[in-house]
C-alpha cells in the first residue's frame, strides 16, 4: 500500500494529504479508451482501500482539529434549540391514536399507541411534549432497545395490521438498506421467531391480518419480488406473488386507505403499471389495472366503486381519471390536464378527495367533495364549499411555503391532516375540516431559546440562465442583512429525479443564519418545482442545464449584491453531489467552498456497469452510455471525475459512507484521489463514515454532530465566527 498517512510529528509541520496508489485500469467504450488509475478503490474488501479511507479520515481530522470547539458550540446550539423529549401529534387509526415520541438522551424514536376514549374526537393534546408518555400508552416498538449494541440502526417498515394485533417491522444494522423483517404480537408483546432477511421498504396486510405481503431485492439492490407470508408459518414456505424481470423496473406493495385492496406498484423512471389483490382474498391472483405503456406513468387510489388514476397520458402535468373496480378498463376523465398545474398525488376518503399539486413553484392542496365532476374542480382560486359545493384550495398566508399530506389513516373521515412549513415557519401540523376548509393547528415544532420568526426574512429571486430561462431562488436571512456584497452565503441545490427542493425549516440552519449567513436554494432544472417540463429539461441530453442553472443562480446572487464569490459556499448531496462536482469544474471561480455529501461524482463509470445497484433503472434518467455513443460522449463531458483538471478549485469537503448502496463510497474516494493528483494545491477533504449508509450516521445526536461538523467547516471557510 503506497498511501501516505498524514504527518502528526509536530504541530509546526502541517499535515500532508494521503497519496493513493495508481493502478492502471483501461476502460474502452465506443472506441474511447480511458485510463482509470483509481478504479481499484471500488474493492471494499481490499485492505489498501480501507487503509486509504482511514488515512483520508485522519487527514481530515488533522486539518479540521482547529474547529473542534466550534463544532461543539454548533452541536450544543442545535441541541439547545431542540425539544429533546417530545411527541408527534397522535393520528387516528381504527380504535387507537398512534404517535411517536423521543426522550432526552435517547438517539431514536419510541413508537406508541393509546386507545381512543368513548366520544373522543380530537387527538390527545401533546402540550409542550415534556412529561413523558401519554396516560394509557402502549409501546409498540422502542428503536433504542433494538439499536442497543449496534453502531448503526435504521427502521425500514412499521406497519400495524388492520385488526391492530400485529406489528410488522424491519431493521438494518449496517446502512446498506437490506432489512430483516419481523412480526410482533401486540397482544402479548412477543416477537415471532420467523425472520425474513433481504427485504425492502414497504409491506401490506390482508384484511383478516393472517397474511403479510413484502418485497425482496435482487443482487443489484433492485426490489423485484412481492411475497406472501402467512403469519406463524415458516418463511421458507412463502410464495412469490409477483416478480418483475425487466431490470428497469422496481416493485412496491401497499394497502389502500380503505383497506380493501393490496396494490402492487411496478415502475421505471418513465413507465408504470399497477396490479391489485382484494385484501379479503389474500390467495387471489393479482389483477392488472392497466398494462404498461412506455412513457405512461400512473398511480392508483381506491375510492368507493372505482380506482382513481393519476396519469400523464397526453397530459404532461398529469390528469386525474377513474375506472371501475370490478372491470378496470377505460380511463374516464375526472380532473382534466391543466398546463402549469402539476398534479402530484390524490388522497381518497369516503366523501372527499384531496389533490396535492404544484403551481407557480408552490405546493398546494385542493379539496373536492365526492361526486364533484364540474369544471370548477380544476379551476384555480379558493372557493367556499358551503356556498358553492365546488372544489376549493386550502389557502396559506406566506409567500413561500411547503404544504402536503401528513398522517391520514382513516377512510371514513371529514378531517384531513396536513404538514406545513417555510424557511422561517417551523414544521406545523394542522387538521383541516374538509367541509369548511377551516384549519386547526395541532402542533408547531418547538424551537427553544426564544426563536422569533419576525427576525428573519424570506424572499424569491429569479436568475436568468444561459438560454434565457428564468430560474427561481429562495432565500432566508436575518432582517437587516446588508445588500452590499459582503454577506456570506450558502447556495443549496439538487436538480434531479423531479425532486423539488421546496422551502423547509431547519434548526441546524439557524447556526448559520444567526451568524449573518444567507441561505439560498437554487430551484434548478432537473427538479420538479415548475412542473414536468422543468424536470424534462434537466435530464438525459439536457442534463447540463442543471449545472448551468446553478452557476447562473450563483452569478445572480453576486450581481444583485447578496454576496461575493469569496463569500459563497455551494452545498449538495447525492445527485446534488454530482451537481457540486460539475460546477466545481464548470465555474471554480464562483465559490470559495463546496460541500459534496454522498456525491454521485463518478456517474459515467457507474452507469456503464449494469451489475451495480440502481444502474439499469437509472438509464431512463441519464441515458444508456453502454448502447448509445451520444449519451456516452455527453455524460463524459460533464461527469466530475472525468473532467478534473489543473485549475484553481475552491476548497472541497466530500462526505460519504462505506455501506452506501445508492452512491457507492468509491465515487468520492476516486474523485478526491484524482483532485489530489491533477490539482495538488486544492484544499480537499474526504470524510468517510465507516459504518453507515446513504443518509450518514444514524441516531439524532450522531446526525447533529455530523451536521455540526459540516456547519463548522462552512463557517470557517466563510471566515464567520
Amino acid at each position: 500500500m503506497t498511501t501516505t498517512p498524514p504527518s502528526t510529528a509536530t504541530q509546526s509541520v502541517p499535515p500532508q494529504p494521503p497519496v493513493a496508489k495508481r493502478v492502471p485500469y483501461e476502460r474502452v467504450h465506443h472506441g474511447d479508451r480511458v485510463l482509470d488509475e483509481y478504479a481499484w478503490l471500488a474493492d471494499k474488501d481490499d485492505p489498501d482501500t480501507i487503509a486509504y479511507l482511514t488515512a483520508e479520515n485522519a487527514y481530515t481530522d488533522a486539518k479540521t482539529a482547529h474547529l473542534a470547539q466550534l463544532r461543539e458550540t454548533v452541536f450544543n446550539e442545535i441541541k439547545a434549540r431542540t425539544q429533546e423529549t417530545d411527541l408527534s401529534v397522535p393520528a387516528r387509526k381504527g380504535e387507537y391514536w398512534y404517535y411517536a415520541r423521543t426522550v432526552e438522551g435517547s438517539q431514536y424514536a419510541i413508537h406508541c399507541r393509546r386507545a381512543i376514549a368513548p366520544g373522543e374526537v380530537d387527538p390527545p393534546s401533546t402540550g409542550d411534549g415534556v412529561g413523558g408518555p401519554l396516560p394509557g400508552e402502549q409501546v409498540l416498538l422502542d428503536e433504542n432497545e433494538l439499536a442497543e449494541g449496534h453502531d448503526f440502526f435504521a427502521l425500514g417498515t412499521l406497519d400495524v395490521s388492520p385488526d391492530g394485533r400485529w406489528l410488522a417491522y424491519s431493521t438494518d444494522f449496517d446502512g446498506d438498506e437490506r432489512f430483516t423483517l419481523q412480526v410482533k404480537d401486540l397482544q402479548t408483546g412477543t416477537v415471532l421467531s420467523d425472520q425474513i432477511p433481504n427485504t425492502h421498504y414497504g409491506t401490506a396486510w390482508s384484511l383478516d391480518a393472517s397474511t403479510l405481503f413484502y418485497v425482496t431485492v435482487d443482487e443489484a439492490w433492485r426490489p423485484y419480488r412481492v411475497w406472501r407470508h402467512v403469519i406463524g408459518a415458516d418463511p421458507s414456505d412463502d410464495q412469490v406473488v409477483h416478480e418483475e424481470t425487466d431490470e428497469r423496473f422496481w416493485v412496491g406493495v401497499g394497502l389502500t386507505r380503505s383497506e380493501r385492496y393490496v396494490l402492487i406498484d411496478v415502475s421505471s423512471k418513465l413507465t408504470s403499471e399497477v396490479w391489485y389483490i382484494p385484501s379479503n382474498d389474500a390467495l387471489a391472483v393479482p389483477r392488472l389495472v392497466a398494462a404498461r405503456r412506455q412513457g405512461v406513468e400512473y398511480s392508483v387510489e381506491h375510492h368507493g366503486d372505482r380506482f382513481l388514476i393519476l396519469h400523464n397520458l397526453d397530459a404532461e402535468d398529469f390528469a386525474l381519471a377513474y375506472t371501475p373496480v370490478d372491470a378496470p378498463g377505460e380511463w374516464l376523465p375526472l380532473i382534466p390536464h391543466t398546463p402549469g398545474t402539476r398534479l402530484l398525488d390524490v388522497d381518497a376518503f369516503a366523501d372527499y378527495l384531496v389533490l396535492s399539486l404544484r403551481r407557480d413553484g408552490l405546493t398546494g392542496l385542493r379539496v373536492l367533495p365526492q361526486g364533484d365532476r364540474s369544471s370548477s374542480a380544476s379551476a384555480p382560486g379558493t372557493h367556499d364549499p358551503e356556498l358553492s359545493g365546488a372544489a376549493y384550495d386550502i389557502a396559506f398566508p406566506e409567500p413561500i411555503y411547503t404544504v402536503g399530506p401528513d398522517a391520514n389513516g382513516e377512510y371514513e373521515t371529514t378531517t384531513f391532516r396536513l404538514h406545513y412549513s417555510s424557511l422561517v415557519a417551523p414544521d406545523s401540523v394542522y387538521d383541516a375540516d374538509l367541509s369548511t376548509g377551516e384549519l386547526t393547528l395541532r402542533k408547531r415544532r418547538p424551537v427553544l431559546g426564544g426563536y422569533e420568526p419576525e427576525r428573519y426574512e424570506q424572499r424569491r429571486e429569479w436568475a436568468v440562465a444561459e438560454d434565457g430561462t428564468r430560474v427561481p431562488i429562495s432565500l432566508v436571512y436575518r432582517t437587516g442583512t446588508p445588500r452590499d456584497g459582503s454577506a456570506p452565503c450558502v447556495l443549496y441545490g439538487y436538480g434531479s429525479y423531479e425532486a423539488s427542493m421546496d422551502p423547509w425549516f431547519s434548526i441546524p440552519r439557524l447556526s448559520l443564519v444567526d451568524r449573518g449567513v444567507i441561505f439560498a436554494v437554487a430551484h434548478i432544472r432537473g427538479g420538479g418545482e415548475l412542473g414536468r417540463a422543468w424536470y424534462d429539461n434537466g435530464k438525459l441530453l439536457a442534463k447540463k442545464n442543471t449545472f448551468t442553472d446553478f452557476v447562473a443562480c450563483a452569478r445572480h446572487l453576486v450581481a444583485q449584491d447578496w454576496t461575493a464569490p469569496s463569500r459563497l459556499v455551494a452545498r449538495g448531496a447525492s445527485a446534488g453531489g454530482l451537481l457540486m462536482g460539475a460546477v466545481a469544474n464548470l465555474a471554480p471561480d464562483a465559490f470559495t467552498g463546496i460541500v459534496a455529501q454522498v456525491p454521485f461524482v463518478d456517474a459515467l463509470s457507474s452507469i456503464l456497469d449494469p451489475s451495480l445497484p440502481l444502474t439499469v433503472t437509472e438509464w431512463e434518467e441519464w441515458g444508456n452510455p453502454l448502447e448509445d455513443p451520444e449519451v456516452y460522449a455527453y455524460m463524459k463531458s460533464y461527469t466530475p471525475y472525468e473532467n478534473v483538471s489543473a485549475v484553481d478549485y475552491p476548497a472541497i469537503l466530500a462526505v460519504t459512507s462505506l455501506n452506501d448502496t445508492r452512491v457507492l463510497y468509491h465515487e468520492p474516494a476516486k474523485w478526491v484521489a484524482r483532485l489530489r493528483t491533477l490539482a495538488p494545491q486544492a484544499d480537499v477533504l474526504l470524510k468517510t463514515e465507516m459504518g453507515a449508509g446513504h443518509g450518514g450516521p444514524s441516531g439524532r445526536y450522531a446526525g447533529w454532530r455530523e451536521e455540526a461538523f459540516i456547519v463548522a467547516w462552512i463557517l470557517d471557510r466563510l471566515n464567520v465566527v
